[in-house]
Parts: C-alpha cells; structure tokens; sequence
C-alpha cells in the first residue's frame, strides 16, 4: 500500500475516479492549481481568476478540465500573481488513470473570501 492509498479510514466522504479516453486527454488537461498568496488583495485577485478556469476544491486549491490552448494561457498568467520570495503557485498537469479521494467540507467553490483592511 502506498501513503497516498487511504482504504482502511472510516471517515471517507466521497470518492472520485477519473479516467478519461486518450482521445479526450489530447484535448483537455486536468489540472490542480494550489497557491499560497501572502498578500490578501492579490490572493482575492488570483481566486476569482481562477473561478474562469474550474472549481474551488479547498481554500487555495482549484480543479479545471481545461483545453490546452487555456492550459498555455493560464502558464503564462500565473507567475504574474506572485511576489518573488513571499509567495508559491504550483501547477500539477495530471494524465492518464487516477483515483482522487475527498474527506470533509463538499461545496467550496460558493464560499467567499474575506480581506480585512485595518
């Protein structure tokens, strides 16, 4: 058993599969974006644009099936919200079979962000 096979918890909530046709997969990418953003406004700032690409899986994670042709634009787009030094976004492209297990809070792509300005 790999670390990242989780059969044996009792606290599983949901479970994913995804297995898309090689056809399909020349066309489209699944995609996980996952960010950590010091600055609130830029955070905010990369969170809605995000919202143009796919869904919010947890805070600073989102999920898109997205042509390669938005694939090459996000590349492009998402050094610019970052801050040398201060600020990480990592991009995972995953092909062929895979299996994606949930535990916890379903529906965040509805729950807003909050910038406190003092």
């Amino acid at each position: 058993m790999s670390q990242f096979e989780f059969d044996d918890m009792d606290d599983l909530n949901e479970e994913y599969y995804f297995d898309t046709i090689e056809e399909f997969q020349s066309e489209r990418y699944f995609v996980l974006v996952i960010y950590d953003i010091v600055d609130n406004k830029k955070r905010l700032k990369l969170s809605q644009y995000l919202l143009g690409y796919g869904i919010r899986v947890q805070k600073s994670s989102f999920e898109m099936m997205i042509t390669k042709e938005k694939y090459n634009k996000l590349i492009k787009e998402l050094p610019t919200y970052i801050e040398e030094g201060e600020d990480s976004i990592r991009l995972y492209k995953i092909l062929g079979k895979g299996q994606m297990k949930a535990w916890g809070q379903e529906n965040l792509e509805e729950e807003i962000e909050e910038v406190v300005i003092i």
